[in-house]
């Protein structure tokens, strides 16, 4: 059995990946001339469909089926020493306008950047780091996205109005972000100091007045708790909370990764080690634990919360999770829109009219002022 207190596994990981020889050309650059998997009846590049959940020929509708096995949970040991590295089949392109790095696969080259949009990319020999052993494929296609994406901003009601139609969901791309999601059990001693309120009534110049005080009672005991897929996000380019407002992926009926997957999108690379991402985990663990033990008690307030957690049979996937991403510049300042192309839920943010605003201030304003007349008006 394995066990792990909270507070181990500090240290910082990093995967090392091999050199990879690479063709290029006499003025330095890169040579990208094939595709990952070669359509059987023309030899065009194919490219997995999220509709059809195939790989798909775009030229002559030649469709083929991925070997989709079920992802497998992998042991915290293996993320203590991995050396399973992704460089071998990808390669890392970064944005030089935002500083996005994508992976893409080796023999694909990155045009445009989907988070700011700009063609200023270029190839790094950056090393693409721990190969993902799960992907959620995407399971809705970018017509629908941008569908959800229209929807979406038509309800920014005080987005201003040209931005609205400034906003392109025809441009949306689909981009794999990576996370790692963890499973463990947990055991717990705790002990809390809570308190409940009670009144008291006295006389005062000859009226009652009511007087609140608290009254603390201490808690204490054991609590078991397994925790299933707490997701933590290992990209800058996605935050956590616009990923928690994107869930869920289903990331337990997730599939073994494959390149295939990744034909015709691309993938953002991780920013922050596996280790890093289970520190954060402990993070949502405890305070899941916190309201789970509080839960059990009827109380007011909190005077103090001891916690000390075990893990035991900790396993982990490295998991892409299926975005849709889109972008719009308004006054020189960048607004991203994402969209799971799992469930096809939106997030992003907007830019809000001052004039709008003000409106409904004024407006506010206005109410208030006119129901103090009507109280004035009626005596109160």
């Amino acid at each position: 059995m394995r066990r792990d207190n909270l507070d181990l596994f500090g240290e910082e990981f990093a995967a090392a990946a091999p050199a990879r020889a690479e063709n290029r050309t006499e003025n330095g650059e890169v040579e990208n001339e094939t595709a990952v998997t070669k359509c059987p009846s023309c030899g065009a590049n194919m490219v997995y469909d999220s509709e059809k959940k195939k790989l798909h020929c775009i030229h002559c509708g030649t469709v083929r089926d991925i070997d989709a096995k079920s992802s497998e949970e992998q042991d915290f040991e293996r993320l203590l020493a991995e050396n399973n590295t992704w460089g071998r089949e990808t390669h890392v392109f970064r944005c030089e306008n935002c500083g996005a790095r994508e992976v893409l696969d080796i023999n694909e080259i990155a045009k445009t950047c989907p988070f700011c949009g700009t063609s200023n990319i270029v190839k790094t020999d950056e090393l693409s780091g721990l190969k993902p052993n799960a992907v959620v494929p995407f399971q809705i296609g970018k017509d629908e996205a941008g569908s959800r994406v229209r929807k979406w901003i038509r309800k920014r009601a005080f987005a201003p109005g040209k931005f609205r139609k400034s906003a392109r969901p025809e441009e949306i791309k689909g981009v794999y972000t990576p996370a790692f999601s963890f499973d463990t059990a947990t055991e717990s001693e705790y002990r809390a100091v809570l308190g409940k309120y009670y009144y008291t009534t006295r006389r005062v110049n000859g009226r009652t007045v009511s007087q609140r005080h608290i009254r603390y009672f201490t808690v204490s005991g054991h609590y078991s708790m397994a925790f299933d897929d707490v997701l933590v996000q290992a990209s800058a380019n996605i935050d956590q909370q616009s990923l928690d407002r994107l869930q869920p992926f289903d990331t337990n009926n997730s599939k073994e990764y494959t390149k295939e997957y990744l034909s015709g999108f691309t993938a953002t690379q991780y920013s922050k080690s596996g280790l890093s991402c289970w520190d954060e985990a402990k993070g949502v663990i405890r305070n899941r634990l916190k309201s789970a033990i509080l839960g059990q008690y009827t109380y007011d307030v909190v005077s103090s919360f001891d916690i000390s957690t075990q893990c035991f049979h900790i396993t982990y996937k490295y998991i892409l999770l299926p975005v849709y991403v889109g972008h719009c510049n308004w006054h020189s300042k960048l607004y991203n829109f994402f969209v799971s192309g799992f469930n096809g839920k939106v997030t992003g943010k907007a830019p809000v009219s001052a004039l709008k605003v003000s409106g409904l201030v004024l407006l506010g304003i206005g109410v208030l002022v006119g129901l103090y007349f009507l109280y004035r008006a009626f005596g109160g």
